[in-house]
């Protein structure tokens, strides 16, 4: 017994000189303006889990959610720029004070389904996203990859039905302080009108606005059918995309081996981003319909209606938005592609 215990100890010494070998030469700190229900959240973990386990210990990966580092898009990304936060991700309209160009990805009606939009968001368009932004941060802020946070945006209101665009005319839409979802709802023939997100629930509930543009999780997560919200219609007109940024610098000074298992834990995080919100969908539309909501889903020719009525929010953007004839080109080239490609899948398993 006495020579076990013996072997026990010189073993769990050993062990403990083995991890001060192995301790972390690069802590990256990773945060996102959300919560731990959140898909930013579920992306984290996984990348947080992958890199430190492919890296063999020489990369900690410390994570801030909530406000702890910075309370906004415009204050994460310049401590993106100086070097004070490592890793941030922001939806389009977050970033969109520096980047105005990455609104691209709310324009409606561009992308058609998840096989679409993640075969574009997987490919060369998001490295053509990321050399404009370094370009514009002067060499600061990479685009690392982009994701996805909460599904699709959907049109979503507490008076009835929507079927068409007629059907919104009138309406008091809430919107984020951006110009082109503003642009989209006046397209559409309803009212804009910018509401604080943690306003939205009493807005909704007086009848400040009558509806919203959210994806599902983020409605049943808010709990808006208590506050009237009754109504949802899938148009699906924005793919809600997140964008996850990383300090230049310090992706550049860690040696090709660990900066490929950076690159490696992004695609990890980005499947699991992709994945995230179709099974928590599945849950809050049932809640949905089970509480009394009305889910509607467009007809074809419905749906063609809404893309129709949309086309001055094109227009809008390659006119108004700094390099928005440039990244509209790009991003709908990528869809093209993107189709063409997945119609060629889909012929090929058919047969």
């Amino acid at each position: 017994m006495l020579k076990t215990l013996k072997r026990a100890a010189l073993a769990a010494m050993l062990a403990g000189t083995a991890l001060s070998v192995q301790a972390a030469e690069y802590t990256l700190r990773a945060t996102a303006n959300s919560n731990e229900t959140d898909e930013d959240y579920d992306g984290l973990v996984v990348f947080e889990n992958y890199v430190e386990s492919a890296s063999n210990g020489a990369i900690e990966v410390e994570l801030y959610i909530g406000t702890q580092l910075c309370s906004n898009g415009a204050e994460c990304l310049q401590g993106v720029a100086d070097g004070s936060i490592d890793i941030f991700v922001s939806t389009s309209g977050g970033a969109a004070g520096l980047f105005p160009y990455v609104q691209v990805l709310d324009l409606p009606y561009l992308m058609s389904d998840d096989r679409i939009a993640e075969k574009v968001l997987s490919g060369e368009f998001p490295r053509k996203m990321r050399e404009m932004a370094l370009e514009d941060s002067g060499g600061t802020i990479r685009l690392m990859t982009i994701g996805n946070t909460g599904g699709w945006r959907n049109f979503a209101n507490t008076r009835k039905r929507v079927e068409t665009p007629a059907d919104l005319k009138g309406m008091k839409i809430r919107t984020v302080v951006a110009d082109l979802p503003q642009e989209l709802v006046k397209a559409l023939g309803a009212s804009p009108t910018p509401i604080p997100w943690p306003e939205l629930f009493t807005s909704l509930q007086t009848g400040v606005v009558d509806g919203t543009k959210n994806g599902i999780t983020d409605i049943m997560n808010m709990k808006f059918p208590d506050a009237g919200l009754k109504y949802v219609t899938l148009d699906g007109h924005a793919y809600m995309g997140a964008l996850w940024w990383m300090s230049q610098q310090k992706f550049r000074e860690m040696p090709e081996h660990l900066r490929r298992v950076l690159v490696d834990g992004f695609y990890e995080l980005q499947q699991a981003t992709f994945a995230s919100p179709k099974r928590k969908s599945i849950a809050a539309y049932e809640e949905f319909v089970a509480d009394g909501g009305d889910l509607y889903v467009p007809t074809p020719e419905q749906k063609n209606e809404f893309r129709k009525a949309a086309d001055p929010v094109y227009d809008w953007f390659r006119s108004n938005v700094d390099r928005g004839n440039e990244i509209f080109d790009a991003f709908a080239a990528a869809v093209e592609t993107a189709q063409s490609e997945l119609d060629a899948e889909r012929a090929a398993e058919m047969k």
